[in-house]
């Protein structure tokens, strides 16, 4: 029996002769010259829309994540397009493929641990951060493991990136518990030498947005005892 072939269709986006719909909306009339590259991601990513908080805060993050130094997946991109000029493909792929744990996948742990700490959907407002702030840095150093988001190699005291982040978490009103366990599991391994880390700061301020408004996280990374935040704001400690 003949097997019946099913139309491939796809609900991020689709084509007609005369029209392109991107999550029900027209790209040419609806999305082009109306949506940012932020916006537009995330769209694709949620299905909506951003509210203006939301918008200012996702494009925040996306423009942190863009700058890539000397890095090991930007190395190994330069070197093969380098070696194969002619191969971009190649080069992206190279980077990519140096991505792991230690460099960007360092952001999804700092997720996870979060989201175990403080499942997503539930109930945190009588969650004791200092407790589990504990827990977590002291399960983390008898297990001799890095703890997500702790330390960085070149930005010390601080990651300028970070202030910045978590300042406009707070103007949009998306600092809250993430960014607060966070702060607890920094004041509770302030005796390592560490420094704040701009993507991990992103895990935070989208994890708690996330649990607002129903889209998910990435990640961050803390600083030492010299830092603190009052009413939303960064302030130097005399």
């Amino acid at each position: 029996m003949a097997r019946e072939h099913q139309p491939i269709r796809s609900d991020l986006g689709w084509s007609t002769t005369d029209r392109i719909t991107v999550r029900g909306l027209d790209l040419a009339n609806e999305i082009i010259g109306h949506f940012n590259l932020g916006d537009m991601a995330f769209l694709e990513f949620t299905g909506r829309k951003p509210t203006p908080a939301e918008s200012k805060l996702f494009n925040a993050v996306t423009v942190t994540l863009v700058e890539h130094g000397i890095t090991p997946s930007s190395i190994a991109a330069r070197m093969t397009i380098a070696g194969a000029p002619e191969a971009l493909q190649a080069a992206v792929a190279a980077g990519l493929c140096g991505l792991g744990s230690v460099f960007v996948g360092s952001m999804e742990h700092a997720a996870v641990m979060l989201e175990q700490a403080l499942p997503y959907g539930t109930d945190h407002s009588r969650a004791d951060l200092v407790q589990l702030a504990a827990e977590i840095v002291d399960r983390y150093r008898a297990e001799k493991r890095i703890i997500p988001g702790i330390g960085h190699p070149i930005h010390k005291p601080v990651d300028p990136r970070v202030l910045r982040l978590f300042a406009i978490a707070a103007e949009t009103g998306f600092n809250g518990r993430y960014v607060d366990l966070m702060k607890c599991i920094h004041a509770r391994s302030a005796r390592l030498p560490a420094s704040w880390a701009s993507r991990r700061a992103a895990c935070v301020v989208l994890a708690y947005s996330g649990a607002r408004s129903g889209w998910s996280a990435i990640s961050w990374k803390s600083g030492n005892n010299r830092w603190r935040w009052k009413s939303g704001a960064v302030s130097m400690r005399k």
